[in-house]
Parts: C-alpha cells; sequence; structure tokens
C-alpha cells in the first residue's frame, strides 16, 4: 500500500505500519504488555522518543523501564525533575548538568545568595518531584537555532556556556540545540530521549548532597551536586537500597579503620596509603604468593626508580598523551625536569635495551612490583579503588612474532589460576580496541588487535568488543570479576604493543642474523596492587581466607588455671609456622569469644578442663554457629596446614 510502510524488528521479522506511525505505535502493534512498558524506543541505533515517527524500512527496537537501556533514561527523566523541583523551591537557582549515571543520576546546582542544601532540603525536593511526577507532565522536545538557545537559557550562564560550545557536528541539527520542556516554568537543554511524561517514572530516592566544580575543573565554580537514585518500581528501589547498605558495611575504608590495616593522613596527602602492621602482612602474603608463580613462570625480577627525566616520558609518548594524569615535575640538576612515574613500562624498555638481544634470549619476561604515581583530582581519589600513589604487579614480555600467540595464551591461564585463588571462578573478558586518539599505525593496531581476539578464541573464553576502550598505544583484554555482592571490577589487563618497541628503538638479531623489532606484552595480574587489596577487603568482608589472616586463630584459656596450658598450645602451633595469639582471661570468656569474632578471625581455640586432661581444644571457626569441641591439637593444626597449603579462599 502506497500509504504504508514496513519495518523490521530485532528478531529480524518485519511489521506493516501505516505510513507517519510512531514508535509509540510499533509497540502497541506488538502488545498490550509491550505498548505499556514502553519508555523509549532504537531506531536503527539511535535512541528517540517514543512519538518519533518510523520511516519506512527503519530497524526499531521498543526500550522498556526495566532494562539497562530503559533505567538509563528513566534516571535522566528524574534528573530533569529534580533539577525542575529545585528551581521551583530555590527560584533564581542556576543548574548545570544532569546526566544518568550507574545505578542513578545526579545534578549540579548554584543556589542564590550563596545558599547549601541540607539534608532536610532532600526530603523536601523529593516531596515536591512527586507532586510534578502525579501532575504527569508530558515530555516535549524542542530544536532551537543557537541564537533561540541562548535567549532561552539567558538568566543559566552554565547552559549558556554549553550551547556556545555547541558545533554543527554536535546539536541536533546544522547549529542547532535541543531542548525538553515538560511544563510552562521548566525547561532544560537536553538531546534525550525522554519517558513520555513525568508520570511514567518509577520509584526513586535522593541520597546525598556533595561539591562538584563546573566541568571538573577545580579553577572554576564550585557547586553542589544531588546524587539520586532511580528504578522502575518500588520492589527494585528497595533492593537496590538493601544492596547499598550491603556494601557500606564492606567499606573498605571503614574495615581498613576497624581491622587496623591502614589508613590515610592529612599530613601526608589524599589518596596516600600508609598500611599498618596487619595490612603490611596480609599484602606481604599476596605479594610473596605472586612472586613464586612468577618464578615458577620463569619471569626475571627488575626494580625501577620512582622518577625519571621528563626525556624519558617524551619518548614513551606519556607527555604528549597522558600528561594530565602525571604529577607536575621537580626542578633539578640545573632545571633538567624530574617527573614521578605514571607507569613503569618505559623504565623496562630500558632494561631491555641495556645489552644485545638475540632470539635465543626471548620470550624475555621481566616483573617488578613498580609503585607509580597519578595526579587524580580529590573529587575522584577513593581509598585504595582510586589512589595516587599505588603498586602495580607489572609484567613487560618481550617476545618475537612466533612467540606471540604461546605467551598470550599462557598469560590468559596465569591469570585465570591466579584470580581463582581468591576465590573468582567466572571472569569476564573485554577486547578493548583502538581508541579516537591513538599513536602508531592502523595496520599494527589491528595485528595486536588480533592477536589478542585469537587467544581469547583459543583459550574459548566467552568475550565482548569494548569497541574504542584501547590504551593510547595499544589495544588490549581487560578481564573482569563479580564480587560477593555482584558487582563488577576491572581487574588484570593484557595488551599487545608495537608502539613502545620502535619508539625506544628495541632490536633482536634474529636466526637469519638481521636485525628485528620484538613485541612487547604489556600485563599486569592485579592492575593496582592496592585497589585489588581494597576490592578484595570488601569482597570478603574483611573475612580474609585462612592463608592470608593476619592472625589464624587465637587461644583463649577459660580461666586461670588453663592459662598454662592455652600458651602450650600458643607455641606449638607457632612452631608449626602458623599465626596464633593469646587473650588472657581477663574479662569474661563470652567477651572475648565476640571480641575475637569481630576482629573476623578464622579460628577461635577456646581450652577448659577437660581440654588441659585430653591434649584437645574447642574450636570455632568463622561463619559456623556451634563449635566443635575435644578436637585433637594434632588434627586441628593437620587441618589448618591442609587450608593454608590449599589457599582455600573462603
Amino acid at each position: 500500500m502506497a500509504d504504508s510502510i514496513v519495518i523490521r524488528l530485532p528478531d529480524g521479522s518485519e511489521k506493516e505500519l501505516a505510513a507517519g506511525s510512531t514508535a509509540a505505535d510499533v509497540a502497541r502493534s506488538i502488545g498490550a504488555r509491550l505498548a505499556k512498558a514502553a519508555i523509549a524506543a532504537k531506531i536503527d541505533g539511535d535512541d528517540v522518543d517514543l512519538d518519533t515517527p518510523v520511516p519506512g524500512g527503519a530497524e526499531v527496537a521498543i526500550i522498556t523501564s526495566a532494562s539497562d537501556e530503559g533505567r538509563h533514561v528513566l534516571r535522566h527523566s528524574t534528573a530533569h525533575v529534580m533539577a525542575q523541583a529545585v528551581t521551583q523551591l530555590w527560584p533564581g537557582a542556576k543548574f548545570a548538568i544532569g546526566p544518568p549515571i550507574e545505578h542513578g543520576f545526579y545534578y549540579d546546582f548554584e543556589l542564590p545568595d550563596g545558599a547549601t542544601f541540607t539534608e532536610d532540603d532532600l526530603l523536601r525536593i523529593e516531596e515536591r518531584m512527586r507532586e510534578i511526577t502525579a501532575s504527569d507532565q508530558r515530555f516535549v522536545r524542542e530544536e532551537h537555532t543557537i541564537e533561540e538557545g541562548l535567549s532561552l537559557f539567558a538568566d543559566q550562564p552554565y547552559k549558556r556556556e554549553i550551547i556556545e560550545g555547541v558545533d554543527a557536528a554536535e546539536g541536533a541539527g546544522d547549529g542547532a540545540v535541543t531542548a525538553y520542556r515538560n511544563s510552562d516554568d521548566f525547561v532544560d537543554l537536553c538531546r534525550g530521549p525522554h519517558v513520555p511524561s513525568t508520570g511514567r517514572i518509577g520509584s526513586f530516592k535522593l541520597m546525598k548532597v556533595a561539591a562538584a566544580y563546573w566541568r571538573g575543573d577545580e579553577k572554576r565554580q564550585q557547586l553542589q551536586r544531588i546524587y539520586g537514585t532511580a528504578w522502575e518500581d518500588d520492589k527494585a528501589l528497595k533492593a537496590h537500597l538493601t544492596f547499598l547498605e550491603e556494601a557500606e558495611k564492606r567499606d573498605h575504608r571503614k574495615l581498613g579503620a576497624e581491622l587496623d590495616l591502614f589508613s590515610f593522613s592529612p599530613e601526608v596527602g589524599s589518596g596516600l596509603a600508609l598500611y599498618h602492621p596487619k595490612g603490611g602482612l596480609v599484602r606481604k602474603l599476596m605479594e610473596d604468593y605472586s612472586r613464586d608463580e612468577h618464578e615458577a613462570g620463569g619471569y626475571s625480577f627488575v626494580y625501577t626508580p620512582h622518577l625519571a627525566k621528563s626525556a624519558l616520558f617524551e619518548k614513551s609518548g606519556h607527555l604528549e598523551w597522558y600528561a594530565e594524569g602525571m604529577y607536575p615535575p621537580m626542578q633539578l640538576d640545573e632545571g633538567a625536569a624530574y617527573y614521578p612515574k605514571p607507569m613503569n613500562c618505559p623504565m623496562h624498555m630500558l632494561v631491555y635495551k641495556h645489552q644485545q638481544r638475540s632470539y635465543r634470549d626471548l620470550p624475555l619476561r621481566l616483573f617488578e612490583f613498580g609503585t607509580v604515581y597519578r595526579y587524580e583530582k580529590s573529587g575522584v581519589v577513593n581509598g585504595l579503588l582510586r589512589a595516587r600513589g599505588f603498586t602495580q604487579d607489572d609484567s613487560h614480555i618481550f617476545c618475537t612474532p612466533e612467540n606471540l600467540a604461546d605467551e598470550l595464551g599462557s598469560l590468559l591461564a596465569f591469570v585465570i589460576r591466579l584470580l581463582k585463588t581468591y576465590g573468582f571462578e567466572d571472569v569476564e573478558p573485554e577486547l578493548a580496541t583502538r581508541p579516537e586518539k591513538f599513536i602508531g599505525r592502523p595496520e599494527d593496531w589491528d595485528r595486536a588487535t588480533d592477536a589478542l581476539r585469537e587467544a581469547l578464541e583459543s583459550a574459548a573464553i566467552p568475550y565482548v568488543v569494548a569497541e574504542g576502550e584501547g590504551a593510547f598505544y595499544a589495544p588490549k583484554i581487560d578481564i573482569h570479576i563479580r564480587d560477593a555482592i555482584g558487582r563488577r571490577w576491572q581487574m588484570s589487563t593484557i595488551q599487545v604493543d608495537f608502539q613502545l618497541a620502535e619508539r625506544f628503538d628495541l632490536e633482536f638479531v634474529g636466526a637469519d642474523n638481521q636485525r628485528h623489532r620484538p613485541h612487547v606484552i604489556h600485563r599486569a595480574l592485579f592492575g593496582s596492587f592496592d585497589r585489588f587489596f581494597g576490592m578484595f577487603l570488601e569482597h570478603t568482608a574483611g573475612n580474609f581466607p585462612a592463608w592470608l589472616a593476619p592472625v589464624q586463630a587465637r587461644v583463649l584459656p577459660v580461666s586461670d588455671e588453663h592459662h598454662a596450658y592455652a600458651v602450650r598450645i600458643v607455641d606449638r602451633l607457632k612452631a608449626d609456622g602458623f599465626r596464633v595469639d593469646y587473650a588472657a582471661p581477663d574479662e569474661q570468656l563470652g567477651a572475648r569469644v565476640r571480641k575475637a569474632k569481630m576482629e573476623k578471625l578464622p579460628y577461635v581455640l577456646v581450652v577448659g578442663g577437660d581440654d588441659v586432661e585430653h591434649g584437645t581444644v574447642g574450636v570455632n571457626k568463622r561463619g559456623e554457629n556451634r563449635p566443635v569441641r575435644g578436637v585433637a591439637v594434632d588434627d586441628f593444626a593437620t587441618q589448618l596446614r591442609a587450608e593454608v597449603d590449599a589457599r582455600i579462599a573462603t
């Protein structure tokens, strides 16, 4: 029919609709349930509002509120409603940007007369937001010229600055900007899409107020940022709030203080950790295990300085591509600029280059626990998880083209084996490809990317492709894991780099007696050792497995008359190499047991009269409700030794 169109659905099927049909009409044609759940759509891959007309031949997908894409739209719309509520409650307020983020949204504001938000204000804003959603105001998309946009937001300086930076490639058309209006008194600069009306916004809660700089620039205006979370219904919101409560209990900064593992001092500076004896011991045990594995894997250990002259980072490309993430230089040696190193790789290139290499020397695997320094802005520093000084378990492997496939396969196996030791059975690799800004030849990038892809496919590991997410000098495989409460973390990284060998003029003499460039593989198993420490602390909620626990067992005599026997048990277990301490009976046994549990010790051994008589202990194992009485000391020692030697992850 001349007045009809045919569109494609994601499953490949086709539908015939009347010409001029909208995305909402597509949803209705599929079914009433889908039409009710729909909040936006995709037309040929572009996110659009439901009232967008559908062209013939287009592929159309409907976005529902319970999907990840739907929640993104939902949160964006909720951010608009929050800004609307703030401007109604504080006439003259300036609003900056309000994007959706993982699990929620935020909006930045400047209140009139220097006013600041309070916790009570969040409740007021929520109440006004509910009034706005109840009124079911329709979101209406508008297109304006640059001049019209500047006039529309004449009293909003942050919006005007955004508009002034818009060019034809970024706008909704040739020199145009888009806005969304949902009432006579509120319009916001936005590309959309949005839910059809405010009544389609689900369940939300405002979480906190924080400081933020305009455009993230510490030299610009400081604004107030309100964070919120939004979900499709009350059930999903409640589940998320429960998740947040559990995450707060596991916060590594809180656990680090409670368990006396590490601290941060204002006298040292933001993002720079001080490890205490217990935390230092856990870290040593982790490092010792890693060193043993690397030594068994044929790696050579190197140590490199914490700073170097600017010329090194000019050669590596860091000063050209990564300067904003580096600390400013120190002027030494009659004006020479020295930078704290942001990465270990340039120095490892120099170790390789120090002498002539033959193909017989390759692969050469260099390994270092190398501390690096990156100038993270204060607003993003987050304990050990995002620090300014941290240690990488860094390796650089120099190999021939013939070695490359075997090395990559071996590295993947190494990564998976190490993560399993810490209890992470399921890994989720991502293949990150060439970014928009990069160094080197595209054909080299293609070869490197193909090598990484082949390694993943040879290992038969499912993976996804992260287009454009590679480093500026190399594509990479990023290994992700999920922790005990389902959060996804990026851990290990493997990169194939054809650039640094060129920049540092690295060579090896091949079997043909000619000079060749080696391939360089960058590899960090934990990435940041400190970040892994913080993540693992949150994953375990501080319940370190016995092989890593600073104190593996504590012996508690029931009373003073059992003291001598308890001390003999401590001495015996220490002689066997276990980390054991003693709690004198200077308070009630129950109080001492509770204290040991608060310290999250794997084992508490209680000894009384029967134990003295029979050479036994009462074993209280962490996580088990009832102690086991009358366990022979030899049997307990054998059990603990097996658990430690096997590095059981629980």
